[in-house]
């Protein structure tokens, strides 16, 4: 187990003392036990350093320290940036299958593995696939013929991957996702729904990380873009046709119906909501729960439903909050009004 003196290191910073204090793993103030490292990111938790059995912690730069506090505390620039570096000292390995193919796997003979390779149990990879060197498949994953996955990737059990689909590199797919599913579209011809043809791709930029149970439909024509280094969370969908911009970050139940296009850097809280044919701008956020049906405009920040201008939607809700108050302060008024008329 490291050291204080090896966490200090690692995140290249002094430790003031205890360097030879052995750490255990990472908790909060008020779950630390003896021999683990805890943090504080704000002003707003110093006072559980009283309680605390820590014997040291991260400690954000801006933030004041109690004169108290007499154990180690490590000075950081960015304690949530800390943590992921400490973190990495303690984490378990995750199980993976071992370079080559497993014996229950399934691959076609058209298909080209890059060195390293690791194809687990019950994997199918289809004719004219082409697999990154390095790249690991987990037990279950589906690709489909004529998709390409570059170097470095993981694939966690039950992916699928459909026909023609293209992964960069250094991709991690978590359990469950699907990608490249037919898009969402019908057209009624008088009689019934009529399916319209997807006959796209799906293309999947460098350093994207893409949660579990997402599904990123196939394009009607062309592409459905997901640009380099964005981060998806567990259950969006993304519609045909769609275009992510590089580093946006997608919460949880979020969906974006077709041809939705993201700048750069867009932030989508969880279960938001972006109507078709709309574009957000570099840099947009939209809060959770946010129903986004016009165009956003680069760096603004929208919530509600539909989704305004953050403070014009803050200060909508607060009048909507003294609604029942104005409407009893009107009938009171209609009353009195009532009355002057009868004299």
């Amino acid at each position: 187990m490291p050291s204080l003196a090896d966490i200090a290191a690692a995140l290249g910073v002094s430790a003031p003392g205890g360097e030879a204090i052995s750490i255990t793993g990472m908790a909060t103030l008020a779950e630390a036990g003896p021999t683990e490292l805890s943090f504080v990111g704000s002003d707003a938790y110093v006072s559980e350093l009283a309680t605390t059995r820590a014997p040291a912690i991260l400690v954000q730069k801006r933030v004041k320290v109690p004169t108290t506090w007499t154990r180690p505390a490590l000075v950081v620039d960015d304690a949530d940036l800390a943590i992921a570096t400490v973190l990495k000292l303690f984490a378990p390995p995750v199980p993976r299958p071992p370079a080559g193919i497993d014996p229950a796997a399934r691959v076609a003979g058209s298909a080209a593995l890059g060195e390293q390779a690791a194809i687990g149990p019950f994997v199918f990879v289809g004719e004219r696939v082409r697999i990154g060197a390095r790249t690991i498949l987990h037990s279950g994953v589906y690709v489909g013929d004529d998709t390409v996955v570059g170097d470095d990737c993981e694939l966690f059990p039950h992916v699928v991957l459909r026909e023609r689909v293209s992964v960069g590199s250094r991709v991690v797919i978590h359990a469950g996702s699907v990608i490249g599913s037919d898009g969402f579209g019908y057209r009624w011809d008088g009689r019934r729904h009529a399916k319209i043809p997807h006959v796209g791709t799906v293309v999947i930029e460098d350093d994207v990380e893409i949660g579990s149970c997402v599904c990123i439909d196939r394009a009607k024509f062309s592409a459905t873009r997901v640009g380099r280094g964005t981060k998806i969370d567990n259950l969006a969908q993304i519609g045909h046709n769609v275009t992510i911009g590089p580093h946006c970050i997608i919460v949880g139940q979020a969906g974006l119906a077709g041809s939705a296009r993201l700048g750069a850097g867009v932030v989508l809280g969880g279960q938001t909501a972006v109507r078709d044919h709309i574009t957000l701008g570099d840099g947009a956020m939209a809060a959770a729960c946010s129903a986004v049906a016009e165009d956003v405009p680069a760096k603004a920040i929208v919530s509600g439903t539909p989704a305004l201008p953050h403070r014009q939607s803050l200060r909508e809700q607060a009048a909507l909050r003294r609604l029942p108050d104005l409407v009893t302060q009107v009938r009171k008024l209609q009353e009195e009004i009532e009355a002057l008329k009868k004299k």
